[in-house]
């Protein structure tokens, strides 16, 4: 993995065990729609024992957003940990399949591969447990230098500022980028997320680590703690770093579509036309290798954003988090590239 790349991903390697359910389940079970949790091993056994038929598949934030804007023609590289058992070949598999450059080493010892709990309502809400397992091994060792130094952005997970191990690669991923003159992406992953760790990532953007911000609404909102979107947005508007600088902020507000956010400067784009919301997992993952995708290929931030609109749409009209019709074929048919 050491020739060229557009993008290189940081991210939890996990599978999405996905099952349809209503409300009283989710009351039943104790877990707040729409909210992430982490849950353990005994936990992640009783929660599958319950849930109703459930469709496996390869999943992970930043795995989601390797394989869209590896679909999209990026040239797309993934850092993360799984278990030698047989989700971690599934995820393997699905990854090196769809042409993104795979090639961490499977822990062979320890926790099993990463799963996560993917809980659909009819409105299309998705309500996540996560067991991490193996993704918690991944390690400072785990990154080459080269390859790192080679990705002309390396997008970072919020999530990977849960386990300890995880967050220091974090941070010897940016040292590097930045060392080879290249850009940080970080996505806040999930508000309860951005609670956890506010004033961390806080500094992340302070200190210079971040340079392109991505976060849906409510994760900014949770950020700056606020209840108004506008005050939000108008905060991320006047952030600047250490030494002056603006980030490139890219904030989707679901059907509202998204805003580009830059040099004091905010702009909106449009949603793209949904037919029907079927499963909003990995929408903003999506958005997120659209935009990087377009990004890569020379397009404006907002022509880049609406490439990312329109992958977002495609990804929630199924089930799963990753993308099933020919996006080339799709951003073509709407003169995106």
């Amino acid at each position: 993995m050491t020739a060229r790349l557009d993008l290189l991903v940081l991210g939890n390697a996990i599978v999405d065990v996905i099952a349809r359910t209503d409300e009283g389940f989710l009351a039943d079970q104790g877990v707040p729609k729409g909210a992430m949790a982490l849950i353990d091993e005994p936990r992640a056994e009783a929660l599958f024992s319950a849930m109703g038929p459930a469709t496996i598949v390869s999943g992970g934030s930043g795995a989601n957003t390797a394989v869209g804007a590896a679909l999209l023609g990026a040239k797309t590289g993934f850092v993360g940990k799984v278990r030698d058992d047989e989700l971690g070949g599934l995820f393997s598999h699905d990854l090196k399949a769809t042409g993104v450059a795979f090639d961490v080493p499977v822990a062979t010892d320890g926790p099993a591969t990463a799963r996560c709990f993917v809980l659909v309502t009819p409105d299309g809400e998705r309500t996540m447990n996560t067991y991490l397992g193996a993704c918690q091994g991944l390690s400072p060792a785990d990154l080459d230098e080269a390859t790192v130094a080679s990705a002309r952005v390396v997008y970072l997970e919020g999530y990977l500022w849960d386990p300890p191990a995880a967050k220091d690669a974090f941070r010897k991923a940016v040292t590097i980028a930045h060392g080879a003159g290249n850009a940080v992406a970080l996505t806040l992953s999930d508000a309860f997320c951005v609670g956890r760790y506010r004033d961390e990532f806080l500094g992340l953007i302070r200190d210079g680590s971040v340079d392109i911000l991505f976060a849906n609404i409510g994760e900014l909102q949770s950020l700056y703690q606020t209840d108004d979107a506008d005050a939000a947005l108008k905060a991320l508007r006047d952030e600047r770093d250490a030494r002056g600088r603006h980030l490139l902020g890219l904030v989707t507000r679901s059907s509202e579509g998204a805003m580009v956010v830059k040099g004091g400067e905010i702009r909106s784009v449009e949603a793209s036309p949904v037919r029907d919301v079927v499963d909003t997992t990995g929408a903003g993952d999506l958005f997120a290798a659209g935009f990087l995708a377009g990004h890569a290929r020379g397009l404006n931030y907002v022509t880049s954003a609406r490439l990312g609109a329109l992958a977002a749409a495609e990804v929630i009209q199924h089930i799963g988090a990753r993308p099933q019709g020919d996006l080339v074929a799709l951003a073509k048919a709407q003169g995106l590239i």
